[in-house]
């Protein structure tokens, strides 16, 4: 199997096996880091797996290859259709010629993080989210106005997330420019980029294939509520 596909369970059994919290057939990721979690396969006993990292009440977000269909224990919340898609281009794009200073973030400013992804939503943030991997920012008069990071790592691949602008500083470029400088750094390691965008968010796929990405898979996101 390819480590793109079931990519929650392959990072959390490879690269990201340390954030993992494990139950028989399941994992997810530990909830500070994020609602994430994935089985071997999308079974009767993947389920039942999964129900034993989940307290009754509360949610967990999969990434499934067909719509998601209603098992035992569990409602379904929300969900949508998702793309995978992947930059294999050899290097990534350059951003314009003038660009606002990019800085790396870190614990330190994982509260204005958390502000700004409820805000622009992007998909799920959480206290330690930064941890999985280097975020970059862009400040206007001190205020995070713009940020992207690396999310889901397996083999030979990281993901690019969390790409967000302040909805007062949308139009100059800065989401395009931290893609940018993040797919660099992904391939400085000898890594491929990849992300995972909602299909109807037209806007963004354009975005992502003027940078060079292409869709890989689709799929689809649901979120998952224990009963």
């Amino acid at each position: 199997m390819h480590p793109l596909d079931n990519v929650i369970w392959h990072a959390l059994t490879t690269r990201q096996a340390h954030f993992a919290e494990i139950f028989e057939q399941a994992r997810r990721f530990v909830r500070e880091v994020g609602p994430l979690g994935a089985f071997a396969e999308p079974s009767a006993s993947g389920y039942e797996s999964l129900a034993g990292l989940v307290e009754a009440g509360d949610t967990v977000g999969l990434f499934l290859d067909a719509p998601y269909e209603s098992r035992p224990g569990w409602s379904f919340v929300v969900g949508a259709p998702l793309l995978q898609m992947v930059c294999e281009n050899g290097i990534a794009p350059s951003g314009p010629h003038s660009t606002p200073e990019i800085i790396e973030l870190s614990q330190h400013d994982s509260a204005e993080m958390i502000a700004l992804t409820a805000l622009t939503k992007p998909g799920p943030f959480s206290t330690r989210t930064h941890e999985l991997g280097t975020y970059l920012g862009i400040r206007d008069s001190g205020m995070l106005v713009a940020m992207s990071g690396e999310r889901l790592k397996v083999p030979g691949h990281t993901e690019v997330s969390a790409v967000c602008t302040h909805p007062e500083h949308t139009g100059k470029g800065y989401a395009a420019t931290l893609m940018t400088e993040v797919m660099r750094r992904i391939r400085e390691r000898g890594e491929t980029p990849f992300l995972h965008v909602r299909a109807d968010n037209t806007r963004a796929v354009e975005v992502y294939q003027r940078l060079g990405f292409q869709v890989r898979k689709r799929g689809h996101f649901a979120v998952v509520r224990k009963d």
